[in-house]
């Protein structure tokens, strides 16, 4: 937890497996430990008001949870990393009419997630460099996003019809991510889901259109 510091990331291996110096470590022996810890996370987390949400996320969340075992048969050493992410959604300023501290934050925001859809498309393209180090975010989540890495992503949306373009930019980046293809673990999803849910979307906002303007 890093409350009152400057985050900073340290690209080399840490001893203790961190990438974040200034994060604290919490042993945990069971679901509830890690429950706690998650409670103490929110409550800290930064929220703010603006004109489309009075409680609204001014800061990703994330909770890494450092797993180590060992081989029985063979004893040697094993160790994973499992992130739990809680992504600030992306703001429009002019609807949110957000102002100075609330603006600071949402440019913030917004280049942060630009960021992981540009590590998301270059990963979707094979590209042989991938933009990590863009931003903070999409470094502290680089040994989720490549390599053997499993992810697995849920996105929200709004249904009101006056947030129509906020939910065809988020299914669209929801149908980019089902593409992705990350070392081993293979996509078994394509992207036809989600093109139906644009499709949806796309009558729904014509229908509502239609009665507003009879």
């Amino acid at each position: 937890m890093i409350l009152g510091k400057k985050l900073r990331i340290i690209s080399a291996f840490q001893p203790n497996g961190l990438a974040v110096p200034d994060a604290s470590m919490h042993p945990v022996t069971s679901t509830s430990d890690v429950l706690e810890l998650i409670g103490v996370e929110l409550k800290n987390r930064v929220v703010g008001a603006t004109a489309m949400n009075e409680r609204s996320s001014r800061s990703h969340s994330v909770v890494s949870i450092h797993v180590r075992g060992k081989d029985l048969l063979s004893g040697a050493a094993l160790h994973g990393n499992f992130h739990l992410v809680d992504l600030a959604g992306s703001e429009r300023v002019d609807r949110s009419e957000a102002t100075r501290d609330r603006l600071k934050e949402a440019q913030h925001i917004n280049r942060s997630l630009s960021a992981l859809g540009d590590v998301i498309f270059s990963l979707a393209q094979k590209n042989s460099h991938v933009p990590y180090k863009n931003s903070k975010l999409t470094q502290l989540l680089q040994s989720s996003l490549g390599g053997q890495a499993k992810t697995l992503m849920f996105v929200q949306l709004n249904p009101d019809v006056s947030s129509y373009s906020e939910t065809i930019s988020t299914l669209k980046f929801a149908e980019r991510v089902s593409g992705v293809e990350l070392g081993a673990a293979r996509s078994s999803k394509g992207g036809r889901d989600f093109r139906e849910l644009m499709d949806q979307a796309q009558v729904f906002q014509e229908k509502s259109s239609t009665i507003h303007s009879c």
